[in-house]
């Protein structure tokens, strides 16, 4: 795979990384994505291929809720998402995952996505 372009980069990352991080039944794979203007986390049980629980900022619940100054695209939303994946995470009975930062730096709004969840009662 040659690397021409900043997406081609983060592939190779990303396939890097789905090689030693694996999602089971006890311990699903959180996974996060980033653009631009808002911020997609979801759950995944990669054993059987079923998303457990997904949030986002573009939702009308999450963003409803978000605070003034938070936006899906600025750390503050970042954190919002991260409390809001752990609150239906725990409501399901999951206290356990393993971060999959798909191939993004760790660092900013991705770090905040994991600190938040953290934070809110998610173990990592």
């Amino acid at each position: 795979m040659r690397i021409k372009t900043k997406e081609d980069r983060r592939d190779r990352i990303k396939y890097r990384i789905r090689r030693r991080v694996q999602g089971s039944v006890e311990r699903p794979r959180l996974t996060v994505f980033r653009s631009v203007a808002h911020m997609y986390v979801q759950v995944v049980d990669d054993a059987t291929g079923r998303t457990l629980a997904s949030a986002s900022t573009v939702e009308p619940a999450v963003k409803g809720g978000l605070a003034k100054k938070a936006t899906g695209g600025n750390v503050e939303g970042a954190k919002a998402i991260g409390k809001t994946i752990a609150e239906r995470l725990l409501g399901q009975g999951v206290k356990r995952v393993v971060f999959d930062r798909n191939g993004f730096l760790y660092h900013g709004r991705v770090k905040a996505v994991a600190e938040a969840a953290r934070e809110a009662g998610l173990e990592f």
